[in-house]
């Protein structure tokens, strides 16, 4: 009988969880089933279902579905911002601090503008209780962005998406600051302790000569369990470990870990980890009390879609406008002003993370987590609906040979979608 490789069958599978378009058309699905299945005749099955509780209540850990997929499959996927974090800084866009300057500014700005938004709507409608969610339209979720840009930006410089992803990776790491610092619940130290211990031996083993993930996986549980114990949103433990993964080849290898476990960890954080997580946060019921127009009638929900649909253009574009104005400061060759609107309507689509934002925020208000999220739906889908006909327009339009206008003619480079672009 002829021996059949697992591996070798496994690699289409592998290969296609990794393409950015699935982990978009998953987060889609998943969401959309969610919010169908919330407000159809069953809708008490999907809340009984979220609120199904499984876990061991010595050690904290009793939590229902919902927390589950946002405090522990999300970590996951911090995990994968971690490892992508740590390249950028070590070996990639942001290595060089001048060539990082006007994204990383724009960022700033991207997360400045939808905040400050925010809280003149709910001030002005005099909704001094929603103010706490005013992070909620300053994030960016870098898989749905990058799907949208790989599905609709064909054509365009490879450019534009470095700018994008070092934009949006810079709009993660504000934005896990923010969760650590303004939603976390009261830090037990003990926890906390133990949480951070874990992450140094992970991190001594992670550049060992010897390891082996199935070594790796148990101490990143338990990293991930003290975290939660401590009282710091667990998913900052995806991050942290995945910070202290080499960038820089180690131990005589050809590659570098990070890049290793970035390729492992990525198909279960598109396929598995984000489109739960999606499905768990999205079923927001309408069809109750007051119905869609007693939820769209908060002043929440209008704070939000402007802060992701209108903040995100502005506070990016006047970033740029600002940084690259009498300062030596340009945009990256190959990249226009032209290029910036449909730049930042991809980084007002923050579903994930201002989803996690939105539960953090109003937890106890279900009232106000459901306009929030409703909101971040809508915003989400006209952010990415009208970046996607800009994308088309952008690409169909000739480029000039100093798009940046920093009076070097721009070299050639790849465009995207084409092969060039898939390697790391």
């Amino acid at each position: 009988m002829p021996h059949h490789d697992t591996r070798t069958s496994a690699r289409p599978l592998r290969a296609w969880a990794s393409r950015e378009t699935t982990g978009g058309a998953l987060l889609i699905a998943a969401a959309a089933l969610a919010l169908v299945w919330a407000n159809s005749p069953w809708r008490e099955a999907y809340h009984d279902l979220s609120a199904w509780t499984v876990g061991i209540e010595a050690w904290h850990l009793d939590l229902d579905l919902a927390h589950w997929a946002a405090d522990g499959l999300l970590a996951i996927f911090f995990f994968t911002v971690g490892l992508e974090l740590k390249h950028e800084i070590v070996a990639g866009s942001l290595r060089d601090p001048r060539r990082a300057a006007v994204p990383v500014i724009a960022a700033v700005g991207g997360m400045l503008v939808p905040a400050a938004i925010y809280l003149a709507v709910v001030t002005t409608a005099g909704d001094a209780g929603a103010a706490r969610g005013w992070a909620v339209p300053t994030a960016t979720d870098i898989a749905f962005a990058l799907a949208v840009l790989a599905i609709f930006g064909r054509g365009l410089p490879v450019a534009i998406r470095t700018f994008l992803l070092t934009l949006a990776v810079v709009d993660d790491l504000l934005a896990i600051v923010v969760i650590a610092v303004f939603y976390s619940d009261g830090v037990a130290l003990a926890p906390l302790a133990a949480a951070v211990g874990a992450v140094v031996l992970f991190a001594l083993l992670a550049r060992s000569a010897y390891v082996h993930p199935w070594l790796l996986w148990p101490l990143g549980l338990v990293a991930w369990g003290f975290m939660h114990a401590s009282g710091v949103h667990a998913t900052i433990a995806g991050v942290l470990l995945g910070l202290t993964v080499p960038a820089r080849p180690v131990n005589g290898e050809q590659g570098s870990r990070v890049q290793r476990y970035e390729h492992a960890a990525r198909p279960w954080s598109s396929v598995i980890a984000l489109p739960l997580f999606a499905f768990f946060a999205a079923g927001v019921t309408l069809v109750d009390g007051d119905g869609v127009g007693g939820v769209v009638g908060e002043p929440v929900v209008l704070a939000v879609v402007l802060g992701l649909v209108a903040g995100k253009v502005l506070g990016i574009l006047g970033a740029v406008a600002l940084v690259t104005r009498g300062s030596g400061l340009r945009l990256p060759e190959g990249v226009g002003i032209r290029d910036l609107a449909p730049v930042g309507l991809l980084a007002g689509i923050g579903f994930t993370v201002s989803l996690l934002i939105a539960e953090l925020a109003f937890e106890g208000d279900d009232g106000l987590v459901g306009a929030a999220k409703i909101a971040v739906l809508a915003g989400t889908v006209l952010s990415a609906t009208v970046a996607a006909v800009l994308l088309r327009v952008d690409a169909r339009r000739a480029r000039s040979a100093d798009e940046n206008r920093d009076g070097v003619v721009d070299r050639p480079q790849p465009a995207i979608g084409s092969d060039e672009t898939l390697v790391p």
